[in-house]
């Protein structure tokens, strides 16, 4: 059975309005079977309050996954070279982890999981950077802190270990009319490029509900995946057996 894998990011007080649209639209394709990436405090200044914190909580309670996103999701480094060239066309100051190096990256990591461990009462199901930017450090923490899996555009690994899943992941971007216009196109040719694949990951962000065309793509792109050859899956469904015992 080919597996769908469906996933909300930015999950944060700021958004939190944003993500329950997401949740409802999502429903009728995956339920509740989807992953969670949540900001510890979204760009300094939206730390969970009680009531999200309960309200983790009560997701992680119904089988939502549970992820890690950053901490900041904000990038404060300098950046020379190809890592330049990544925070310049490929985020908009947001790829947190692109420029830490491998003692920062691993105290971050190691504070956002404790606090989301703390919140469901239950392990992080793994660790996905900010815009799916990763230093050469970054990486490397991502075993020292003990997560089982994380993700980057183009695959799904197990740190120090398997490569679980390739594939682009589809998402949409809604930070300009150009940017926006470009996912749509990505989105209608990648329905039809991945179908092959034994594992498909869409992703969707708080800003898609601001652009009604991105919501009618995220329709069709869900809608073209939900078959009876594929069902909706959990990162978890990923691992190896060795990995598996060991975040249970």
């Amino acid at each position: 059975m080919k597996r769908l894998l469906a996933s909300i990011h930015d999950v944060s007080p700021r958004f939190e309005r944003e993500v329950d649209m997401l949740l409802d639209r999502l429903a009728p394709y995956v339920g509740e079977r989807l992953a969670m990436l949540v900001v510890p405090d979204h760009w300094g200044n939206a730390p969970w309050t009680p009531a999200f914190t309960a309200r983790l909580r009560g997701w992680a309670d119904a089988g939502i996954e549970m992820f890690v996103h950053g901490w900041f999701h904000r990038d404060d480094s300098a950046h020379s070279g190809v890592a330049a060239i990544k925070a310049k066309r490929m985020t908009a100051g947001e790829g947190e982890f692109l420029g830490l190096d491998h003692t920062e990256a691993l105290a971050r990591m190691r504070r956002g999981k404790t606090l989301l461990e703390d919140a469901t009462g239950r392990a992080a199901a793994g660790f996905i950077a900010p815009a799916w930017l990763y230093s050469e450090g970054a990486r490397a923490a991502l075993g020292d802190a003990g997560f089982a899996i994380a993700e980057d555009h183009a695959r799904v690994w197990e740190p120090g270990g398997a490569m679980v899943a390739r594939g682009p992941v589809i998402t949409w971007a809604s930070r300009s009319d150009a940017r926006a216009l470009s996912s749509l196109a990505a989105a209608s040719a990648l329905r039809h490029l991945l179908q092959p694949l034994p594992t498909v990951r869409i992703a969707v962000h708080p800003g898609d509900v601001t652009r009604p065309a991105l919501l009618r793509s995220i329709d069709r792109t869900f809608a073209a995946f939900s078959t009876p050859a594929r069902r909706p899956a959990a990162y978890a469904d990923l691992l190896t057996p060795r990995r598996a015992s060991i975040s249970d």
